[in-house]
């Protein structure tokens, strides 16, 4: 006897009438259709979670490729000038100098316009001001880098929040609202990869916490889908503060928590690793500790963190300086990339500080002083390509012989 759906009202406890009586209550035959609905939707869910229809990346695929392995050529590296207007402003304080637009623009006038930049340095990183400025002479600085075969990059984060429910000093990143639309802007403005810094820290009272760790890798994550849709190769830069009095192995072990939520998160997004850099701190240990360790023993426990936790389709892998002197941020880079690796990766460099410091202070403020500061810049650039090729002698170029590390610092 079939079921007819044709009834005016049933109170409990009645059977259904159609065409005679059902001998199932009406409950019971309800509560089976509840759970057979309640187990498709169920399905549904399940399948559209390994199906979740996302926009196409072919307009850009090859481009992206293409860019993130250019970026990571043999002997290359990355400038970083993308300080904030805060930042930049301390710098030039540091020398004397006024942080006026006037001032800032000298300043990355005489970088990019460093005859050969481009045989050491093959990406620089900028602040939004400096992608949309013109040089003195009214030539905007994209053309500037380009006539030196520098590409340019973009900073696109909006800085750092306290992280709510975290340890004191957690935070998380902020600038995902209309990433996409700004990433297409800034492609036609002429840059062709972004940067966004996540920041963890490691503290006796166990920070890093997992909420930390999770929330900026699914930052970093939705960050990278979102500027390859808009055409830029996102650099991924989960940094790890050299703050604190922690050994190497603790900074290892947090180390490959962190870039193994990184990994997860990005593959969850659909992210594009042939198309992307990572920028990791290396491993270091706290700049209390009072452990020496040598070269060796941070490539070695770098290395190993990279092999267990970075994807071979990675093209580069761009340190950070993290505070490290100029002359220390090289040494480190070549110990690197003399040690046997199982992964393809070029390990190279992006530094800002371990890059201008020694340029910042021949220049001065003074435009007598150019053509020394772009002597250092140069300098500084091509130990930082010898690295990347293991071919660095400690001492061989000249260097600010200083440290560069900032409690707690933030661009």
């Amino acid at each position: 006897m079939c079921y007819d759906a044709r009834i005016s009202h049933v109170s409990p406890g009645f059977t259904v009438p159609a065409h005679g009586y059902s001998h199932t209550p009406i409950i019971l035959q309800m509560a089976r259709l509840f759970v057979t609905v309640a187990a498709l939707v169920a399905a549904c869910a399940t399948v559209n979670a390994f199906q979740v229809p996302r926009m196409s990346l072919d307009k850009y695929r090859s481009e992206l490729a293409e860019t993130a392995k250019k970026i990571a050529s043999p002997g290359k590296g990355i400038l970083a000038v993308d300080e904030s207007t805060k930042t930049i402003g301390k710098r030039l304080q540091s020398i004397g100098v006024e942080n006026t637009e006037a001032n800032r623009q000298a300043y990355r006038g005489l970088l990019f316009t460093t005859p050969k930049l481009g045989d050491f340095i093959s990406g620089a990183i900028l602040y939004e001001e400096t992608l949309f400025q013109n040089n003195v002479d009214g030539t905007p600085f994209v053309k500037n880098l380009a006539s030196v075969g520098v590409i340019p990059g973009i900073k696109v984060d909006m800085g750092l929040s306290p992280l709510p429910g975290g340890h004191p000093v957690e935070t998380w990143c902020t600038g995902l609202d209309g990433l996409v639309e700004r990433a297409q802007k800034y492609y036609a403005q002429g840059a062709r990869f972004a940067k966004w810094r996540a920041v963890l820290q490691i503290t006796s009272d166990g920070a890093p916490s997992e909420l930390s760790i999770q929330e900026n890798a699914w930052g970093l994550a939705r960050y990278a889908r979102a500027v390859q849709e808009g055409g830029l190769v996102p650099i991924v830069e989960p940094e790890i503060l050299m703050d604190g009095d922690h050994n190497i192995d603790t900074t290892a072990r947090v180390q490959e928590r962190v870039l193994a939520a990184v990994y997860k998160a990005l593959s969850d997004n659909g992210v594009f690793l042939e198309g992307s850099l990572l920028k990791p701190s290396m491993t270091l240990p706290g700049a209390d500790c009072g452990e020496s360790v040598t070269p060796e023993k941070i490539a070695e426990y770098t290395v190993r963190t990279l092999e267990r936790h970075v994807p071979s389709s990675v093209p580069g892998v761009m340190f950070l300086s993290g505070g490290m002197s100029e002359e220390e941020a090289s040494i480190n880079l070549n110990a690197l990339n003399k040690r046997e690796r199982k992964g393809p990766w070029s390990l190279s460099f992006s530094y800002g500080r371990a890059l201008q410091q020694s340029c910042l202070k021949a220049w001065m403020g003074k435009a007598e002083n150019v053509p020394a500061a772009r002597t250092a810049l140069m300098a500084r650039a091509q130990a930082n390509s010898e690295a990347n090729l293991g071919k660095y002698v400690a001492g061989s170029q000249p260097s600010a012989d200083e440290t560069l590390f900032v409690k707690g610092y933030k661009y």
